[in-house]
């Protein structure tokens, strides 16, 4: 899926529970973006106050939405430097194909991990005979330094392991979570999963204290560590919980992620994920010369060109969005 330029902050910052016996909770409501001309997203991830979660630098929430009648997504081929995607569904189908060569449709329950390393490029489209409904995430994952000059790969996990914790199916989409482990090849030390529930009920989700943690509703109504949520909001929960306590009224889904702290300052520019202006501004000149990306097969879409470069320097942020340089 493809950046777009950030809207002003729409962040609201409260402490969910009593200073001192837990970790602070962060409210981000995110703000929507216009993805090409049929698709509008929440952009949850990054925010100026809180711009990851672990090594989790961007979130896209879309849907849901009825696309009968309708193109659906169609996003044309575009690069990808520094980063790995994550496309998860709800709800729909997308066709993936890059410059690899792969083609691989994505439906409910299964994965898409495309680990970008020095250079990729790929499209995400709705198939002609898409189902009516629309409803998924993309989330990307920042490379560590050993990692992001490699090879690109693309890989497609069909099947994936679920847990029932109290009322709720869990689906282990990235890492370790209770006693269930994805196949997905990540970098650094991360978790993802959806939480689903068909009615009432709660559970308390094992959660590593050593890891930052964030829990998006995508659709019904939540309690999260206290805190009520609606549907497209974030709550990032910080560091130090052993457990994570959701209770829900009806019907409802959420995605819990998060990972270790990332302490690599990074620049966030467009499509790419670097460390400096210089860095960022090869890849852009890479992929309108044609270099280094590759082409996307099997998509008549012709290649999104990149917006210009801004007249300000880029400068490298930490986790915390202070600029490092």
């Amino acid at each position: 899926m493809s950046h777009s330029e950030h809207a002003p902050d729409q962040a609201v910052y409260g402490c969910a529970v009593a200073a001192g016996t837990e970790p602070e909770s962060v409210l981000l409501p995110g703000h929507d973006v216009p993805l090409g001309r049929y698709t509008t997203v929440r952009r949850l991830l990054p925010q100026r106050r809180r711009r990851m979660v672990g090594a989790w630098c961007f979130v896209d929430h879309f849907g849901p939405d009825d696309v009968s009648g309708r193109p659906g997504m169609q996003v044309p081929p575009h690069p990808h430097t520094g980063l790995q995607t994550v496309t998860w569904l709800a709800d729909g189908e997308i066709m993936h194909r890059d410059s690899l060569g792969s083609a691989q449709a994505i439906t409910p329950g299964q994965l898409n991990l495309m680990t970008s390393g020095r250079g990729i490029a790929h499209s995400e489209q709705s198939p002609p005979d898409h189902p009516p409904g629309m409803h998924g995430l993309q989330l990307w994952v920042a490379l560590p330094e050993e990692a992001r000059h490699s090879e690109a790969r693309f890989e497609h996990h069909p099947e994936l392991p679920v847990l029932r914790e109290g009322e709720a199916a869990v689906t282990v989409v990235v890492g370790g979570l209770g006693s269930a482990r994805s196949p997905a090849r990540v970098h650094t030390p991360l978790v993802a999963a959806e939480v689903s529930f068909a009615g009432p009920g709660g559970c308390r989700l094992p959660a590593d204290p050593g890891f930052e943690n964030a829990v998006l509703v995508m659709s019904g109504a939540a309690e999260v560590a206290g805190v009520p949520l609606a549907p497209g909001s974030l709550l990032y929960l910080g560091r130090g919980r052993s457990e994570i306590p959701v209770g829900v009224t009806g019907p409802a889904r959420l995605f819990v992620f998060g990972g270790e702290p990332f302490d690599e300052p990074l620049v966030m520019w467009w499509n790419f994920v670097g460390r400096s202006h210089e860095e960022i501004v090869r890849a852009r000149d890479d992929w309108m010369a044609g270099r280094r990306f590759g082409a996307v097969g099997g998509c008549d879409a012709d290649p999104l060109p990149a917006p210009e470069m801004p007249t300000v320097r880029l400068k490298a942020r930490d986790r915390h969005g202070r600029t490092t340089g």
